[in-house]
This record gives structure tokens, sequence and C-alpha cells, in this order.
């Protein structure tokens, strides 16, 4: 195939895009079983429905594992999860074993399951995709149970899909009952002054809701406001607004004369705002930054189980882009292309890009016409690419 400056051009620019699409996966590493790494803080994870079909007996396996262990089984891909230890081989496995490392505790004591690792998904308890639901419904995960939720089983109105951010579920926020006042001021939605109930505000997306309407202020709240103003523009000159410095915890002689409340919680409570608590809530991914991790607060997260919220690195962004910034290893076409030259490699990247738009043309058909998506219809249209790539070899011996 020759190709000119223009297609090299434009092929290579979608070199980026290629990589970010595969950005989930490159963050874990495909060659090596991560047992040996412990309770991974966040990978990609699988289950396994041919080796372990039991609900009784949920197991997460590994990247790795799913590539060499369990190739040609039934997989359930669970996007990813925290904190999980690979299972491939274990007692769970029976007389199976995992090819890389054979040799595993019987079990991995630490790891938390869930109804995804049998292929359910949602409070409906229904696979995905359902074959039962053609709605096509969007999928959300929220950002503690890492469970997956119809967007119209939220019990919320769900921001566009391009909007989409953080989202915490209803289950997960009453878990955890004090990001309620944080959803008060830092959510998406608009929320309601307790002083006022009929009042709403609205709060614009990712913004900090601080003060109070001007028409729920009394006079005995200008004061509040006039501290809170200094402190807010002592906490703009530091990189992270809501920790606070060991004097600043211990409450120094100096700062108690002009600042007699040091946990960021207590601040948002006296402030009054509150909004209804049901249905999911939807943060700005800042949000997180907006916790207090005074020592008191910091309890009520160990207690919850919920402490990785006060690690900006545990989020699904920070993952992604850790894995384009330093992944594991190279994606298998990036890996074969960085051994050829480059009339090899704009050949092969060409070819990808025309079966991705082959790919995406093919099932944009099946939806205009209604049609299901069969394994014969697949095993066809792979096949006329391959009758369509014959008549080009052909064509370029004449």
């Amino acid at each position: 195939m020759a190709a000119n400056k223009e297609d090299s051009d434009d092929i290579f620019a979608n070199e980026e895009e290629l990589e970010k699409a595969l950005c989930v996966l490159a963050g874990s590493d495909p060659e090596n079983c991560s047992y040996s790494r412990g309770y991974v803080k966040r990978q990609a994870v699988f289950a396994c429905n041919t080796c372990t079909p039991s609900a009784a007996e949920p197991a997460g396996v590994c990247l790795a594992c799913a590539n060499k262990c369990h190739d040609g089984h039934d997989i359930f891909e669970l996007y990813t999860k925290r904190n999980l230890r690979c299972d491939c081989g274990n007692s769970k496995f029976g007389e199976f074993k995992c090819q890389l490392i054979p040799a595993k505790d019987e079990e991995n004591v630490k790891n938390h399951y869930n109804h995804n690792f049998n292929g359910c998904y949602c409070t409906c308890d229904r696979p995905y995709p359902d074959t039962d639901d053609q709605s096509n419904d969007e999928m959300i995960q929220c950002v503690i149970c890492e469970d997956w939720f119809h967007s119209g089983h939220l019990g919320c109105t769900t921001v566009e899909p391009e909007e989409l951010q953080e989202m915490t579920c209803e289950a997960c926020m009453n878990k955890v009952p004090v990001l309620w006042t944080y959803a008060a001021h830092f959510a998406v939605p608009p929320v309601v002054s307790v002083s006022d109930p009929e009042e709403e505000v609205e709060v614009e997306e990712g913004s900090e809701m601080e003060e109070a309407p001007e028409s729920s202020k009394t006079s005995d709240e200008e004061p509040s406001t006039s501290v809170e103003h200094t402190k807010q523009e002592k906490a703009a000159s530091r990189s992270s607004p809501c920790k606070r410095t060991h004097e600043e915890m211990t409450g120094s002689p100096a700062k108690a004369t002009t600042k007699t409340v040091v946990c960021r919680l207590k601040e948002l409570q006296a402030k009054g705002l509150e909004r209804p608590r049901h249905g999911a809530v939807f943060w700005p991914y800042s949000w997180r930054s907006k916790l207090c991790t005074c020592m008191s607060c910091k309890r009520i997260y160990v207690a919850a189980e919920v402490q990785f919220l006060m690690d900006q690195s545990d989020t699904i962004l920070a993952y992604e882009n850790k894995g384009l910034d330093e992944p594991f290893g190279q994606h298998p076409l990036m890996a074969l292309t960085s051994s050829m030259d480059r009339i090899q490699q704009l050949e092969v990247i060409y070819g990808f890009n025309e079966l991705s738009t082959s790919m995406t043309a093919f099932l944009d058909q099946c939806v205009a016409e209604g049609k299901t998506v069969t394994v014969e219809a697949v095993h066809q249209f792979f096949e006329e690419l391959r009758a369509r790539k014959r008549r080009r070899t052909n064509a370029g011996y004449q």
C-alpha cells in the first residue's frame, strides 16, 4: 500500500485516540498476574462465568489471567475495581490452576465482591447487555460501591451523558450520611435552604456554595460570612483548601481568636443548607478535595470503609491518566508497530482504522435496520473483510 503524506498525518493523528481508547487496559499488566502485587489499588478486573458460575463463590481475575488462563471462556468485563487481589486458580476454581502463578492462597479474604461478578448490575439485578430490555439505557458506575446502574434507576434526573462526572448511589450516600452535607454545597443538582424550604438555589456545576442566598441572610449571619470570606482568601493561597495544617487542626492560640471551627464539615453544617436525601448524587471531579481531612472526619471515613475518598489518585480518571503516562506495557498493536519501518507502520494502522470504521458502519446498519447482532452476522462481516483484503492483494500483484 502506498501512503502519501496527508494519509500519514491523518493516520498518526489517530494514534493518540487509539491510546486513549486503551487507557483502561493500559493501567493493568497484560503479561504478569497481579497476584504478586497483593491487593492492587485499582486494576482492570474480570470474572469467569465458565470457571466460577456460582453466585455463592464470586471471584475476580486480573487482565493477564483473563488473557492467558481464561482465553475462550465466558468472561464478564467489570471495568476496574479497587483493592482486589487476583483469585485465578485459588480454591474457588476447584482443580483449575493459574498458569502464571500456580501457588496462591486458598482465598483472598480482603477482596470485596458484588453481583457484578456474576454478570448482574444495578438495583434491578439484571445482566448487561440485557436481551430482555432493548431500551439501551446508559450505565453509570458508583464511585463507592462500584456497582453499575441504569440511569433510569438512580432515583434522580441524570445529567447529559457528555457531562457525567463522579456519581454516588443513594445506598452509598446513606452509608456515609455526612456526604449529604457536602452534596448540598458541591453536588451538581440544586439545593434547598433549611431556613426557607420553598426557595431553590441553583448551583453551577463544579461550583462551591459557600454563602447562603441573599434573601435568606440575616444580620446575625453577617459576621460569620465575613469570617468565611477571610478563610476563603487564606484557602486560595493553598494548593489543597480543605486540608488542614497541624497547627490549624490543633488550634494554636494565635489562630483561635479568628477561627473557632477548624472542621470543614462543621463549617458547612453551620450554613444550614440541605437537600432531599434521596436519589443518586452527581459530583464535579474536584469534589473529593472539598472533603474535610481533620482527625474526626478521617475516623468517619474509616468507620464507613470509604477512606479512599481522601485519595485523589483513587479516581477512574487518575487511573486512566496513569495508564497513559506510565503503562505497564505497550498495547500489542503499539508493540507490533514499534518494530516496523514507517511504511509497515502505516499499513498496520491503516488496517486497524479500516477495521474500526467498518465495524462501526456494520453496527450502525444493524441498529438502523432493527437487526439483532448474531454470531453468524459477525462471521459474515469478517468474511467480507477478508474477501476485500484478498481482492486488494490480488490487484496489487497484477
